[in-house]
């Protein structure tokens, strides 16, 4: 099933042509990467999904974006879309406050003020995100104690503690060290049998190792969309395999 649709999506910023007529149905439950060289749109495309660039002046987006079949852009409030639409970015971002609050703080936004609720919410992402054996003793720490990898897995986990549908990930490992980028890779192997996953990488390995899909884009267009096996082992467009072979990029 269809969980994401974008169909004839271009963006522009002021005279950039930044997206070029992207028609892509994206699987639940399915980890989708998203590959190609610097500058090419990878993470345009994903914030167009949650309405991050709704945030930047002098953008322009046309064509169609859907979750679930209903219009983002049209039937949806930002704030309601971006409670089932969650992002993690390529640098750790936890918030300077305790690990606790920093789970709780989306929730409570949303409402949730009863602690029992919360002590709850806040177990269960940390355990979603395979963090809460390493954290439960110091949730009153400051979040910024943590290692860089812990603190990419927090902020996992408190894009969980909303309980989203969909979850961005902007070259989550990017930052990371060679174990912490295998602990997130499991996690995302894991988390995707609850969560449609979307990630841009630019490891090719990572790519291989972890999507079911992969997109590759050049330029602000979609070259190729297929079955991450197939894309990297017959690809079907010439630009493709030079990029995946590192002729380019």
């Amino acid at each position: 099933m269809n969980k994401v649709v974008t169909k004839d999506l271009n963006l522009h910023y002021r005279t950039f042509h930044a997206l070029k007529d992207i028609s892509m149905a994206v699987e639940e439950n399915k980890v989708t990467a998203l590959i190609g060289p610097s500058g090419c749109g990878k993470s345009t495309f994903i914030k167009t999904i949650n309405r991050m660039n709704d945030l930047i002046p002098f953008v322009v987006v046309d064509g169609l974006v859907t979750l679930d079949g209903i219009d983002i852009y049209k039937n949806f409030d930002a704030a309601e879309l971006r409670k089932r639409v969650g992002m993690v970015f390529q640098k750790p971002n936890p918030f300077p406050m305790t690990i606790y609050d920093n789970i709780t703080y989306g929730p409570k936004t949303h409402g949730i003020k009863k602690k029992s609720h919360l002590d709850e919410i806040v177990e269960k992402s940390l355990k979603g995100a395979f963090l809460w054996d390493e954290v439960k003793d110091r949730l009153r720490k400051s979040a910024l104690s943590l290692s860089g990898g812990q603190q990419q897995r927090l902020c996992i986990a408190r894009v969980l503690s909303v309980e989203p549908e969909v979850m961005l990930m902007d070259e989550p490992t990017s930052a990371l060290d060679p174990i912490s980028t295998l602990k997130i890779e499991d996690l995302i192997s894991e988390l995707k049998n609850k969560y449609t996953i979307i990630i841009v990488t630019h490891n090719m390995q990572q790519a291989g190792r972890i999507s079911d899909k992969t997109a590759f884009f050049l330029m602000g267009e979609v070259i190729e969309f297929d079955d991450t096996e197939q894309i990297f082992s017959i690809p079907a467009d010439k630009r493709t395999e030079d990029y995946i072979t590192g002729r380019f990029g």
